[in-house]
């Protein structure tokens, strides 16, 4: 009796962004993902010396964008910057421009 071999056939990986662009809740979270990075992009020249190494991109909703900070001291400068990073992405016409700041819980 020859025993058969089963051998099931796998489909090849799609690409994350493929995955993101076919599922519309994903293509949400990549869309927010990408202006979350593009306003870093433009406040990160505004972030004196050493800074930006301790801020991270936080999520952006209807209300504004978080940034993420290191600890309280990070916390104080950013808050501190809060109006000139507005002002930034005021000026790129990035709405909503309301910058929030959030310490990263350790």
């Amino acid at each position: 009796m020859a025993t058969q071999r089963f051998n099931p056939q796998v489909p090849d990986p799609l690409p994350l962004a493929r995955v993101l662009e076919q599922h519309s809740g994903l293509a949400r979270l990549g869309f927010l993902l990408q202006q979350s990075q593009r306003r870093m992009e433009i406040v990160k020249p505004a972030l004196p010396g050493a800074l930006s190494r301790h801020v991270k991109a936080g999520p952006v909703d209807e209300e504004g964008w978080t940034l993420l900070a290191a600890n309280a001291a990070v916390a104080a400068k950013l808050r501190h910057l809060q109006p000139r990073l507005e002002e930034l992405l005021k000026e790129q016409g990035l709405q909503p421009y309301a910058v929030r700041v959030k310490v990263l819980q350790a």
